[in-house]
């Protein structure tokens, strides 16, 4: 599995906590970004500018109620990052169980012992 750049994107727009906190509230359900805004102590602009990041990186979609554009999750794209972080918890799962085994036939044997 090769990392790839909409990949790199994902991450690099999950490195920040605000943004991480979007998802979070997100996860709940749709939210326009006066509702995304309320919880932090930063400008419109800034909120705005978090939400691009994450629309550039596919995290998030934007939808029409009305005049309305409510923000909500996609689910596939965090399905990605996920999907990547439990192939290298894999490849570490395996790699420690080969040390465990290995270490194992290193041991000292209790007939060889006495």
């Amino acid at each position: 599995m090769v990392m790839n750049e909409s990949l790199d994107l994902k991450f690099a727009a999950l490195a920040d906590p605000t943004r991480r906190a979007i998802l979070a509230r997100l996860a709940l359900g749709e939210a326009t970004v006066a509702e995304l805004g309320a919880p932090f102590a930063i400008s419109q602009p800034a909120i705005s500018k978090h939400l691009k990041v994450l629309e550039a990186a596919g995290l998030i979609e934007r939808g029409q109620v009305a005049q309305s554009r409510p923000r909500r999750l996609n689910i596939e794209a965090l399905r990605e990052t996920s999907d990547w972080s439990d192939h290298i918890r894999n490849l570490w799962s395996d790699s420690f169980d080969r040390l465990d085994e290995f270490l194992k036939s290193q041991a000292p044997s209790e007939d060889s012992r006495s």
